[in-house]
């Protein structure tokens, strides 16, 4: 029995390596790999003794040879191949024991130059790799040091199934083509145009106790980026108290954090099924939780708080009474965790904040899955200063307003389409969301902010397409308007605000979020 071992990840390389050693099995391997057996005295051979060639070109060039690929491509069962092997004095190959060079950990280093990029792709490990699996009746292909204490137990029982080789095949090509996705991201990042073909690279994070619904299996899958430093959102949150999280939970937990990281000041947003239902920017971030709170104290029960300032004592004092499912802030005090933890049904996420939160956001591509396809758009990610403001009627915002239209425009892209907010001293008063008529989400919003809506201004995600909407505004007593204009009947919108005194802004961008 042959074996070729040539893994970057050396985890566990030495004990598994010592194991097959003893059942019999002549280990062959490469460059670091080899140096590593060799360190605790296994006799690992080159890879060149099964060649005959020496490795070239300072290593790109060493398993790609037919005395590799012969041996690992022979069907065993067909005579031909076998006659092929002896004739040219190859000899078969039972195991591959390859994992890649570590493309991703190179090219994520702030300092790297195209050279270590091109450097670090492998070739001969995904070759190997690909051939093996695609004889894996013949072959054992491993790529996950996860599975080397399961094929022992295998091995020593007498017998690798065919379908455990399936298994470790599919899990090879997968690697390879997770291996395949980041350089190609690597090689496409900064393109202002979406590819022909593209491929998705996902890790499993955790398995979910279940989906939307108790009948729907589901897991937790991370994008394996290449362009961008990964180290702040949801999926790199650390748990520091609570159950784990579930489906729903992890849709609403990133939409509360990417509520509060759209705004620079200290902002706490409320999140339930994923539109915020409370949101308040305040110097002091346990007031701006008590202003996001009275929002809509009723829909708050059992949502998601969100803050992107330190979790204080106050804050958490102010918390205590409300069931909420999850918290997130990229810091607690001391005193804030001990008020915290006495909810014992609390989740407490701690999550990074990122280095351009509140200013202009990175874009990325959004994916939405539709049966038998995925959509692909970049993210709503526009910068403040690309967006001109029009102040389209007779009456200008006075910079009190101003300053609330600018808090709601940002605040309304968080919301789902069709989306009306009521804002009032940088604070959610009502909202809207969801509604296929736009004037019902006004309606919603209206009722919900009450009195509270008497000199509050209105953000919408779309234009208007009547003049309905701002017929509602003014019954409700708001006194500005921002929304993005482009209606064939604008001038109807127009005439209706500068009859009730309204302020009407328009940005020429909409926030549609389906």
């Amino acid at each position: 029995m042959r074996v070729i071992i040539s893994v970057s990840d050396k985890s566990g390389v030495t004990e598994f390596a010592q194991e097959l050693n003893g059942l019999g099995f002549e280990i062959f391997s490469t460059g670091g790999t080899k140096q590593t057996l060799s360190n605790v005295g296994i006799a690992a051979k080159s890879v060149s003794e099964i060649t005959g060639f020496p490795e070239i070109l300072g290593g790109r060039v060493k398993t790609l040879h037919p005395a590799v690929h012969g041996g690992l491509l022979a069907k065993r069962n067909l005579p031909e191949h076998m006659e092929e092997l002896a004739k040219h004095n190859i000899q078969p190959i039972d195991m591959v024991v390859v994992n890649l060079y570590p493309f991703v950990q190179t090219v994520s280093k702030e300092s790297v130059t195209l050279d270590d990029a091109l450097e670090n792709i492998d070739i001969g490990g995904p070759t190997m790799l690909r051939a093996s699996a695609k004889n894996f009746p013949n072959v054992i292909v491993i790529v996950d040091p996860a599975d080397y204490c399961v094929i022992l137990e295998r091995l020593k029982a007498g017998e690798v199934s065919q379908e455990e080789r399936k298994r470790l095949a599919q899990k090879a090509f997968q690697h390879v083509a997770i291996y395949d996705t980041a350089i190609s991201q690597y090689l496409r990042q900064n393109a202002k145009e979406l590819p022909n073909e593209m491929t998705i690279a996902l890790k499993k994070c955790q398995d979910l106790r279940y989906g939307e619904n108790p009948h729907q299996t589901a897991a937790f899958y991370t994008e394996q980026l290449v362009a961008t430093k990964q180290d702040t959102g949801i999926a790199y949150a650390k748990k520091l108290w609570g159950k784990e999280l579930s489906f729903n939970n992890i849709l609403d937990a990133d939409a509360a954090w990417s509520a509060v990281v759209d705004f620079t000041e200290p902002t706490v947003a409320i999140v339930k099924h994923t539109n915020t239902c409370g949101l308040a920017s305040h110097p002091n971030i346990a007031e701006a939780y008590r202003r996001a709170f009275s929002g809509d104290t009723v829909s708050a029960f059992g949502g998601i708080v969100a803050a992107n300032r330190t979790i204080t004592n106050n804050m958490a004092e102010a918390m205590k009474d409300v069931f909420y499912e999850i918290v997130i802030a990229p810091e607690y005090t001391t005193d804030a965790l001990v008020v915290l933890k006495k909810k014992k049904n609390l989740r407490i996420l701690l999550v990074k904040l990122p280095a351009d939160y509140g200013g202009s956001p990175l874009s990325y591509l959004d994916y939405r899955r539709i049966k038998g396809g995925i959509l692909v758009q970049f993210s709503d990610s526009l910068a403040e200063e690309d967006v001109k403001l029009q102040m389209v009627t007779k009456r200008k915002p006075t910079a009190k307003e101003l300053e609330d239209l600018l808090f709601a425009w940002r605040a309304v892209k968080h919301i789902k389409s069709n989306a009306i907010l009521l804002v009032k001293d940088k604070m959610i008063v009502g909202m809207g969301a969801g509604q296929p008529n736009r004037v019902v989400s006004a309606e919603i919003a209206s009722k919900k902010a009450g009195a509270k809506a008497i000199g509050s201004v209105m953000a919408s995600d779309a234009m208007f397409p009547f003049s309905d909407t701002v017929e509602q505004a003014a019954a409700t007593g708001v006194t500005a308007i921002i929304q993005p204009g482009g209606s064939i009947r604008d001038a109807d919108s127009i005439k209706a605000a500068d009859s009730h005194k309204i302020a009407m802004v328009f940005t020429g961008v909409r926030h549609f979020l389906h």
